[in-house]
């Protein structure tokens, strides 16, 4: 705990300095553009990948970067959404899986969570992709674990859009959504395309998104 103290004492002292005029103006307003979707493990930190200052992300983090689907009964994740596309007016949700997620593992490998029933209560959010992830071959332990974190993606992409708030942004063109998956390894990141239903390099597709403009529609 003290090593958390020390932190914040060092950003107090030392980089508070250098963004008065940001914090000052952040005092009393938010804006961001982007909601980011991620992941809780400790290794994921979205505004350090993304090179982001406070401010520039509406962020959420739970274990599998999950969206559950729109119920009668919604939770915090679905508050947030709800908020960050009404109340904040984001134009852009980026959901984030990443590799050697633990949650993704559990799941993939069908690990006993007896003793954590309320991870296996959520990660049964998880149910869709697992059972196309398993449709699939896979030719090793590891590439059943990658499976799974790119089908995830998709699925909680899927479930997105069950939300009221996101379906009628999306379907008046002023929102796109995004799905990447980081690899913690080699820093690189795959990002979805929706027009190919594929993987592929962000730093070589910078514009592609998993939810393409309609004919029609403002990008």
């Amino acid at each position: 705990m003290q090593d958390l103290i020390d932190g914040f004492l060092k950003f107090q002292r030392e980089e508070f300095p250098k963004r008065t005029e940001l914090f000052q103006r952040l005092a009393t307003t938010q804006k961001p553009p982007t909601l980011f979707i991620a992941c809780s493990d400790s290794r994921v930190v979205p505004e350090l990948l993304t090179q982001r200052e406070p401010g520039d992300l509406f962020v959420i983090r739970n274990a599998g970067n999950i969206v559950p689907s729109y119920g009668v009964q919604p939770g915090g994740v679905s508050a947030s959404v709800e908020y960050a596309v009404v109340g904040l007016g984001v134009s852009d949700i980026v959901i984030c899986g990443h590799s050697d997620c633990g949650a993704m593992t559990a799941v993939a490998n069908c690990t006993c969570l007896d003793h954590m029933p309320s991870v296996a209560g959520w990660l049964r959010h998880a149910d869709a992709a697992k059972a196309v992830n398993a449709s699939h071959h896979h030719d090793s332990d590891k590439a059943r674990v990658d499976g799974m974190v790119r089908e995830n993606v998709i699925a909680q992409i899927a479930n997105l859009k069950t939300h009221p708030s996101v379906a009628q942004a999306l379907g008046q063109g002023r929102l796109n959504i995004h799905g990447w998956v980081y690899d913690i390894g080699t820093g690189s990141i795959d990002a979805y395309d929706g027009i190919t239903q594929q993987f592929v390099s962000l730093a070589d597709h910078r514009t592609v998104s998993a939810t393409p403009p309609r004919l029609g529609k403002a990008a």
